[in-house]
Formats: C-alpha cells, structure tokens, sequence
C-alpha cells in the first residue's frame, strides 16, 4: 500500500532530521568549547546528513504522487493536504503526527544553525581582531628597494593648497 511505503519513508526522514540535530548539536559543542580543529569534521558529517535528506526527500516526493493520484488530490500536495483528504481510518491521524514531528525538528534545526552561525561569526570577528592586533605597521619601500617604516605619528594636512 502507497500510504504505508509514505509513512515509512516519513519515518526515515525523521531520523534523519534527528541525526542532523544531534549533528548540529555536536558541531555546536566543538564551536562553544574552542576546539575548532575537528570542526571541519563535523561539518563534513553535516553535509552528509544533508544529502541522505535530500535522497529522501526525493523519494518522498515520488511516493507522495503516487499516493495523491490514489486518494484524487494534487500530485504536489502538502502532507498537511494528505491528511485532510485520507479516507476514513487512521491515516490521517498518521500524517499528521507525522507533520508536527517534522515541524518542531526543523524548528530545532533552523535554531541550531542561526546559533551556530552566530558562534562563528564572533569567533571570525575575534579572530581578525586578533590579527589586527599583532600585526605590525605596514612597512613601505625606499627608493633602492629597502623596506622602511613608515611614522605612524599624527600628520598634518594642509587643505589650503
């Protein structure tokens, strides 16, 4: 039956968003904790996390069609719409269940990026602070090609001229 393959295939997608919360979580960890040298780890499994989503979220699509041409509703219909015109058993109760899950873990996801996103930008801001601050003046060229400092004392200019 179309509507139990779309139930499991709500389920895999599900675990999916749950192992990208707790891979957001962990690359969060690493931000908050300094140990930026297995970010890019990180990162990495949460790419990959992201492509099995995609994978999923294709086949979603196909079977959701597949069911929609079956119940006589738009081949593009929404889960939510799914739902609604189920015929009478539980699979309405099912999608919807299955709806609100998928709502409040994207909400977790989209929070989890928005603070990860802010933890790296104040650690980028801090780290060009820190850059800024131990490099030296810019040193400028003589006329022979030596390097020479330039005075980093105040300079007047004459507007006048």
């Amino acid at each position: 039956m179309v509507a139990q393959r779309l139930s499991a295939l709500l389920w895999e997608e599900r675990e999916l968003l749950e192992l990208l919360v707790f891979k957001l979580e962990e690359e969060q960890l690493l931000l908050t904790s300094g140990r930026s040298r297995w970010l890019q780890h990180a990162t990495r499994e949460v790419e990959q996390v992201l492509e099995r989503l995609r994978a999923a979220e294709l086949s979603r699509t196909v079977t959701v069609a597949a069911l929609a041409r079956e119940w006589h509703v738009s081949e593009d219909a929404t889960l939510r719409e799914l739902a609604d015109a189920a015929p009478a058993g539980p699979w309405a109760e099912i999608f919807t269940a299955h709806l609100q899950a998928m709502t409040e873990l994207t909400s977790k996801i989209r929070e989890l990026r928005d603070m990860n996103e802010q933890f790296l930008r104040a650690a980028a801001r801090s780290a060009q602070e820190t850059l800024a601050g131990t490099s030296s003046g810019g040193a400028t060229y003589t006329a022979n090609g030596a390097t020479a400092v330039g005075s980093t004392g105040a300079r007047f200019v004459d507007q006048q001229i």
